[in-house]
């Protein structure tokens, strides 16, 4: 009978080798036969697989950039999906086109965004022949509007409420008989952005986790549902403000929530999950961590000085995750020595930009 110093080695011995073969598995990329998904999942992985050949055409293959000053700071290294050098600025040119590309010959875009999404819905429209509508907060920054009339869309100003935009796109809707696109709900958009992942996963095989900011859900829905199929064991962390914590509460509670319509410097993460990118969230995202203002101001200024990039607060808030106490004790660098973080886009009033991240 060992004693019980021994049997104490012993089981630190085993918890050391399944935690050594654990490292083992994510490291060498071998395959873990996924469970089926839900039968309410908006999308499926070969929707992904079929939306990343359908735009690649239509789309930049983005770099994937690193920082050694940035790794010294979290402690591991870090892998930077640049979607900041996406057409229209963002990664949302990839859903939208791949919508755009399946919707009714001939009918109208719609759709109701602060800003990227429009863009991209525009650009997306004005490739395939149609006409485009967008409706925007009065409180968009001028340069998304700038952008969306430059690409041609017609634009209506609502208020800045997720009730006041969706009433307006669904009266535009109905007055040009168009199709609308929703920016984060539909299925055609989740697929499309997940090419980011099909992406990533072939220019980096080493992840452990993958840091993903967290609006409506689409990117990180279109992301989880192939990420979690191609490589089971990846962490997938969704990243979110405080002060608009939907997902957060959310997946706290075990069902959709909604917020107060607070606001915060990433405008772009305002919007709330759906129905379609909800399940998603729930069954295969393993964790939403949430960050404060000043922690996406500081995380924003730092890849402007480190790296040079002019990225908008809202892919700020993945760099602010990763950089966070909460993120150091939950997913310590010796099991995940390599993140990758979505750097979701970078249109932005340099001036407002300027004044709130340096105030």
């Amino acid at each position: 009978m060992p004693s019980k110093a021994q049997q104490r080695y012993l089981l630190a011995s085993a918890v050391a080798g399944v935690a050594a073969a654990i490292r083992i598995i994510r490291r060498r990329n071998i395959h873990v036969p996924p469970q089926p998904l839900p039968a309410d999942f908006p999308v499926t992985p070969k929707d992904v697989v079929d939306a990343a050949k359908r735009v690649r055409p239509h789309v930049h293959r983005t770099p994937v950039l690193t920082c050694h000053g940035l790794d010294e700071l979290a402690g591991r290294s870090l892998k930077f999906k640049c979607e900041v050098f996406q057409r229209t600025g963002s990664f949302k040119i990839r859903g939208a086109t791949n919508a755009a590309l399946q919707a009714p010959e001939n009918a109208p875009l719609v759709t109701h965004s602060s800003g990227n999404h429009a863009q991209a819905l525009a650009l997306a429209a004005r490739s395939t022949n149609r006409e485009a509508h967008v409706v925007m907060p009065r409180t968009a920054p001028a340069v998304k509007r700038a952008a969306v009339a430059g690409y041609g869309a017609h634009i209506t100003l609502c208020e800045p409420t997720n009730k006041a935009r969706a009433e307006a796109a669904q009266k535009k809707t109905e007055e040009v008989q168009g199709y609308f696109v929703h920016p984060s709900n539909e299925p055609r958009v989740i697929s499309g952005q997940g090419s980011v992942a099909v992406e990533f996963l072939e220019q980096c095989s080493d992840l452990d986790a993958l840091v993903v900011p967290v609006g409506g859900g689409g990117l990180i829905g279109g992301i989880a549902v192939y990420a979690k199929w191609k490589r089971p064991s990846l962490k997938i962390i969704g990243a979110e403000p405080k002060n608009v914590d939907d997902a957060y509460r959310s997946k706290q509670k075990g069902e959709l929530v909604g917020h107060d319509d607070r606001d915060s410097v990433a405008d772009g993460l305002k919007t709330l999950l759906g129905s379609n990118t909800w399940p998603v969230v729930r069954d295969l995202v393993d964790e939403i961590i949430t960050v404060e203002e000043s922690e996406i101001k500081k995380a924003t200024a730092l890849i402007w000085g480190r790296m040079k990039l002019c990225i908008e607060p809202s892919a700020g808030v993945g760099v602010a995750c990763v950089l966070s106490e909460a993120f150091r004790a939950r997913y310590p660098a010796d099991e995940y020595g390599t993140v990758g973080v979505i750097l979701c886009g970078g249109n932005l009033d340099l001036a407002k930009a300027s004044a709130k991240l340096f105030a």
